[in-house]
């Protein structure tokens, strides 16, 4: 497993199956949050590295959404690690096998019943920070995908809202993405926020993506 620090306060923690796979830990005042948890066999390494960064316990994971290759790792670290899971309540139905996820012909459980917790929101459905953390709804690759934005270090953890290559932005991947033209308009999140950097899940680092959007908006 790679790990980089990318920011002050965020590293990333990537591993290959076919593409690559990124989880991100983020140091607050307290001991540190995981986003997302990756394959099953990232788990050992996530808890490793959190050992030696000496920064504090885990507190929480919190989740972008509830596909396999983002929620792999969640029971094995809970087996040495009681620790909450966060994730929007609309994705809590799909990943906890109550409803097949769009464009699938199954429900299928990726997270046990009762493990996850909604994310607390405020009024008019913005959700609540966590730590230094603002979570944004971007639904489109799964009905409710979320980012997190770490403002003072400018890093927008973005999960499965784009792919990239070479630093340029890229349309998620069409086949496990729910609602394209909702992807894309929830895609807007980056005009608004301007992050120095933003991260996904699988592909490498976009730097000031905002000045890629009118580009990528014509794809």
């Amino acid at each position: 497993m790679k790990i980089e620090q990318i920011s002050k306060h965020v590293w990333s923690l990537r591993t290959w199956m076919l593409i690559p796979v990124t989880v991100w830990v983020v140091k607050e005042e307290d001991g540190v949050v995981l986003i997302d948890a990756g394959i099953p066999g990232m788990a050992k390494g996530i808890l490793s590295f959190i050992d030696r960064l000496n920064a504090g316990p885990l507190k929480a994971i919190l989740l972008t959404h509830g596909h396999s290759d983002h929620v792999g790792a969640v029971e094995r670290i809970l087996k040495e690690r009681s620790v909450p899971i966060y994730v929007h309540h609309i994705e809590m139905p799909y990943m906890e096998g109550d409803a097949a996820y769009p464009r699938r012909k199954k429900a299928a459980q990726s997270v046990r019943k009762g493990v996850a917790k909604a994310l607390q929101e405020m009024q008019e459905g913005q959700l609540a920070g966590v730590g230094s953390l603002k979570p944004h709804f971007t639904p489109g690759h799964s009905p409710g995908h979320v980012v997190y934005y770490h403002e003072q270090d400018g890093v927008l953890l973005a999960g499965d809202l784009f792919t990239s290559k070479r630093g340029k932005l890229r349309k998620p991947m069409a086949m496990f993405t729910a609602d394209m033209d909702e992807a894309m308009r929830s895609s807007r999140i980056v005009s608004e926020l301007r992050p120095k950097r933003l991260e996904v899940c699988h592909g490498g680092p976009v730097l000031a993506p905002a000045e890629q959007m009118k580009v990528y908006l014509q794809q």
